[in-house]
């Protein structure tokens, strides 16, 4: 891997992915800029880092997307470019389409899909500029599959799909990579932060989500396929089998999601 003195904005990076990638691409020599809602937290991660000097602290949040074109200028203005950007902060679902307020759909939909969105849109000319640079998307196996509890988010996670798969189409030329990452059941607070029907916290570790892959696992995987320009990879256990099963056998993929547990 060679992320030496690389310019790597992470989002979501005060916990869980964003926390172990921040690690682990500081070790790599990476320059990092940390992203999310909690100063303190991002503080505590740059502390954490190799080379903690070199490293950034930008708080934002994603749900208020009007605001991401002056945080990239900020950014932009620390560092001079933006190498590779992770597009990993997000919010998750527990709750079933009939109990769920539209204003949490457009919440998760603000967050997941336009925030990143919106981020990305001001980074890019920048990479355009350059003719360089790297995209990456922490979407979900439910990019690919919809299961119980997750309608909104699935959701939100089918469209950063789309957005991107055309979004690569259009860039290559310009030697600018997308990365789409799908992980599985990955030990993290996700579930305990997802939102629940009223907009309230979840608050509970899903037995699945504790019985996951740890953070540093996918933060390597992560790592090993952005430096391979993989254009999507699936990380996880057994649960990643569930986008083949659809893929090949849709029928019997509906009759086995009705009742897999995916809390």
């Amino acid at each position: 891997m060679n992320f030496r003195d690389q310019i790597i904005w992470i989002t979501g990076a005060s916990s869980g992915i964003g926390e172990a990638l921040a690690y682990a691409f500081s070790r790599e020599g990476a320059k990092l800029i940390l992203s999310g809602r909690r100063a303190g937290e991002l503080e505590r991660v740059r502390q954490a880092c190799d080379d903690a000097s070199d490293h950034l602290v930008l708080p934002l949040d994603l749900a208020q997307y009007e605001t991401l074109a002056d945080k990239a200028r900020e950014a932009l203005a620390h560092f001079g470019r933006i190498d590779i950007l992770v597009n990993n902060g997000g919010v998750s679902q527990r709750s079933l389409v009939k109990e769920t307020s539209l204003a949490v759909d457009v919440e998760i939909m603000n967050i997941n899909f336009f925030g990143t969105v919106a981020l990305t849109k001001a980074v890019l000319p920048g990479m355009l500029e350059r003719k360089s640079g790297h995209v990456v998307i922490i979407s979900s196996v439910v990019g690919h599959v919809g299961t119980p509890l997750r309608s909104a988010y699935a959701a939100s996670k089918h469209a950063l799909h789309g957005f991107f798969d055309s979004l690569r189409a259009e860039v290559w030329q310009e030697n600018i990579k997308v990365t789409i990452v799908c992980p599985g059941f990955i030990r993290t607070n996700v579930s305990i932060n997802a939102r629940s029907g009223d907009g309230q916290k979840h608050g509970r570790m899903d037995a699945a989500q504790d019985a996951g892959m740890s953070p540093e696992a996918c933060a390597a995987k992560i790592l090993s396929a952005v430096a391979s320009g993989r254009e999507e990879v699936l990380i996880g256990g057994k649960e990643i089998n569930g986008v083949y099963l659809k893929r090949f056998l849709p029928t019997v993929f509906s009759k086995v999601i009705r009742k897999a547990r995916v809390t």
